[in-house]
């Protein structure tokens, strides 16, 4: 009896080694991230051939800088390279530089269907919604037209210059 209650915990304890061991989330491959690449572009992210219907103007790339300003940059910085973005290599998958020869081969309408719909089981949120059309358009716009990486500082958000609620009007005033 003894002997059967010892193997069975030996047993369980290989079972539940070999559990964690599989679980260890490790850096995909280049034919891994080739393949999702291939099947994002082909499958899973609809709007391919959806064309902008908002013209390539500044007041448009100022749009939707505005609307990305207040929808993305919690996690894409002001920049959308993830400039202060404390977490975004630490996501599981990285969030991505919008700047990134990856992104930027999407279609306006595959963008626009990523920004409406958000990308599962990632951390891309969808925006239906919360954003407009007009505003998902615009970001898309802007998109094209991001600036140089670090060009416009961190958000506000990760600075130790935001005042936050606890802080006295004295605090905020330094």
């Amino acid at each position: 009896m003894r002997t059967t209650v010892r193997f069975h915990a030996l047993i369980t304890g290989l079972a539940f080694s070999m559990t964690v061991a599989g679980c260890k989330v490790s850096t995909p491959g280049k034919w891994e991230t080739a393949t999702m690449t291939r099947i994002k572009h082909s499958v899973t992210i609809r709007g391919k051939t959806v064309q902008n219907p908002l013209t390539d103007s500044p007041q448009t790339i100022e749009s939707g800088k505005v609307a990305f300003s207040h929808y993305c940059v919690a996690c894409h910085g002001l920049d959308g390279q993830n400039t202060g973005v404390p977490f975004s290599d630490q996501m599981s998958p990285p969030v991505p530089s919008l700047k990134s020869a990856t992104v930027q081969s999407y279609t306006d309408g595959q963008l626009n269907w990523i920004v409406e719909n958000g990308i599962s089981p990632s951390g891309m949120p969808a925006s239906k919604g919360i954003l407009t059309e007009k505003e998902i358009w615009s970001i898309v716009v802007y998109l094209r037209h991001l600036p140089e990486a670090g060009s416009l500082g961190e958000p506000p958000m990760y600075s130790d210059d935001e005042p936050t609620p606890c802080d006295t009007s004295a605090d905020q005033k330094r």
